[in-house]
């Protein structure tokens, strides 16, 4: 597995868009914030992992990984708490909590070539306790909702890079984890 090509960055160091200057919030808006972007990634990574067997990218780093689960051992989270990986991507940090022990674990990704990535890259694991679901983090189905811990790795990122309003975007994603995170839940927003 390799580390992110950002190195773990995420918005601090995004492309530059054709116009190269931040907005009014700070963010230099950028591909890296549209669903085309993420949808043409993970399409080109299923195809590598199916050619290849190469479950792709780690966008957030190895370390980040395994010091997050380091933090839920420390903190003696119970293996059955429920856990959502908010834009699970090809879904390696799920596979990792898994084998870790974790059996209530569920990975959403809008890009439905990520969630097929993920599926693939379970199924190549022999993992079967891992749900897996194409969803908009910004546009919620009624069924997410309770869970212990919530983790992003990169997707407020993504968000907050976005060309067409981040601003309203962001605030919706508030709202939206709010939902789905229990009261006195823990959110992780994983990027170093």
């Amino acid at each position: 597995m390799s580390s992110g090509a950002d190195g773990g960055g995420g918005a601090a160091v995004a492309a530059r868009s054709d116009k190269g200057s931040p907005g009014e919030d700070g963010f230099v808006p950028s591909a890296l914030g549209t669903r085309e972007h993420w949808d043409a990634v993970y399409e080109r990574e299923l195809q590598t992992f199916r050619e290849y067997g190469d479950t792709g990218e780690i966008w957030f780093g190895e370390e980040s990984m395994n010091r997050l689960i380091r933090w839920m051992q420390k903190h003696k989270i119970p293996l059955d708490a429920s856990v959502l990986d908010i834009g699970t991507g090809n879904g390696v940090f799920l596979v990792e909590l898994a084998k870790f022990g974790f059996s209530n674990i569920t990975g959403i990704d809008y890009s439905p070539s990520a969630i097929q990535l993920s599926g693939s890259i379970i199924e190549k694991e022999g993992l079967s306790n891992i749900k897996l679901k194409v969803e908009d983090f910004l546009n919620l189905s009624t069924q997410l909702s309770g869970f212990h811990i919530c983790i992003d790795k990169g997707t407020f990122d993504a968000i907050s890079l976005n060309p067409d309003n981040a601003i309203e975007k962001r605030k919706q994603y508030v709202k939206s984890l709010s939902r789905v995170l229990k009261v006195k839940g823990f959110f992780s927003n994983n990027v170093m």
